[in-house]
This record gives C-alpha cells, sequence and structure tokens, in this order.
C-alpha cells in the first residue's frame, strides 16, 4: 500500500497521460463555468456562481493532480546510452 501511495505522491505520469490530463482540464473547466453562469444567472446569485466554480475546481485538482495509474498506462521506452565520443 505504501507503494501505491508513493506513486500517487510522486505525480508522474506519460505524454499521452499529459494529453488526457489537459483535455479533461479543459472540458470540465469550461463546462463547469457554464453550468456555473447559467445557474447563477437564472437563480440571480453571484454566490451560488462561485461556489459551483469553486466546488468543480477542488474536484478537477483532485483528480488530475495525483498520479493517477490511468496516467500511467503508456510509459516512455527511453534509448540506452550510447558509447561516449570524444
Amino acid at each position: 500500500m505504501s507503494s501505491y501511495l508513493q506513486q500517487l505522491t510522486e505525480g508522474r505520469i506519460d505524454f499521452i497521460g499529459q494529453q488526457l490530463v489537459e483535455q479533461i482540464v479543459r472540458n470540465v473547466l469550461v463546462t463547469a463555468t457554464v453550468v456555473s453562469f447559467i445557474l447563477g444567472f437564472a437563480l440571480q446569485s453571484l454566490a451560488l456562481t462561485f461556489w459551483m466554480l469553486g466546488i468543480s475546481t477542488v474536484v478537477l485538482v483532485l483528480t488530475v493532480i495525483p498520479g493517477w495509474g490511468m496516467y500511467r498506462r503508456h510509459g516512455v521506452e527511453w534509448l540506452g546510452q550510447v558509447g561516449s565520443s570524444k
């Protein structure tokens, strides 16, 4: 269990995981902004707008900041070291 917790806190993700995180962040922030604006406008409540946007941001941070396994599926195979040239 401690090794899994350590992997989560290290936050290492691969390049495809970075693209996935970028898509998730963009989609969630745009959707949350539009929905919170519409509900806040409909109910005439600026506080509701900010609360909804704040809660969605906290949920988003908990979703994308830790290095979850879905962000590390496609490991990068680096080339081996080539002989040194002088």
